[in-house]
């Protein structure tokens, strides 16, 4: 059976490749390899998402499902002041993803291999949460990232969401709907939907939050 980049540890051997891409106008270099989500360049809906995100000056941000550190990367790069953390539980995007945040320069960057939500420490939270999520994990995986994304923002915070209309947009909509209590279409292209949901602000935080 062949790899899915969910995969935590790829059986396939290693094919290292160097791709660029232009991403909210600047240039970016990427380190892929075999067994990664769109390993030969930036996906379609990685793009859409990157260029309608909204990354506030200062802002803790949380990529889910990093793969190769695209989306994670590049928050970080609009956000020298803010600090990105990068998740994914397969261990060649966690290397990879590494290497390219390396590569970069960038210091406000931090990633960690592990399932989801699993390697945070207890009721740490985000200004931010980005997320491309693996489809083909299925929809519990999918909206298990909504309902995980949701108890870590802070008040006012946001999460933000790439998807495909024809690979469950609608469900995925009205997902958020029930959790955020609201949702916004940031922007449409291709087939693709980047979704926007904002937790209320003004709630009180729970007890015993960590801010990082």
């Amino acid at each position: 059976m062949s790899d899915h980049y969910y995969t935590d540890v790829p059986s396939s051997a290693p094919r290292p490749r160097m791709i660029e891409a232009v991403l909210r106008g600047r240039t970016f270099r990427f380190e892929t390899d075999a067994g990664m989500f769109s390993n030969r360049g930036v996906d379609f809906g990685t793009r859409l998402l990157i260029e309608a995100m909204d990354i506030p000056a200062g802002a803790d941000v949380l990529d889910v499902g990093c793969g190769y550190g695209p989306i994670g990367i590049v928050a970080a790069a609009l956000a020298p002041d803010g600090f990105v953390t990068m998740i994914d539980r397969n261990l060649r995007a966690v290397e990879l993803a590494r290497r390219n945040a390396e590569r970069l320069g960038l210091k406000n960057v931090r990633v960690l291999a592990g399932n989801l939500f699993e390697p945070l420490a207890p009721g740490e939270t985000f200004d931010v949460v980005l997320t491309n999520p693996p489809i083909r994990a299925g929809k519990d995986v999918v909206h298990g990232i909504f309902e995980g994304a949701f108890a870590r923002l802070r008040p006012g915070g946001s999460l933000w969401v790439v998807i495909q209309k024809k690979q469950g947009a609608p469900s995925a909509q009205a997902k958020l709907e029930s959790l955020f209590g609201g949702v916004e279409v940031a922007d449409r292209d291709g087939g693709y939907r980047v979704l926007r949901a904002v937790k209320a602000a003004g709630l009180p935080e729970n007890p015993g939050v960590k801010r990082q």
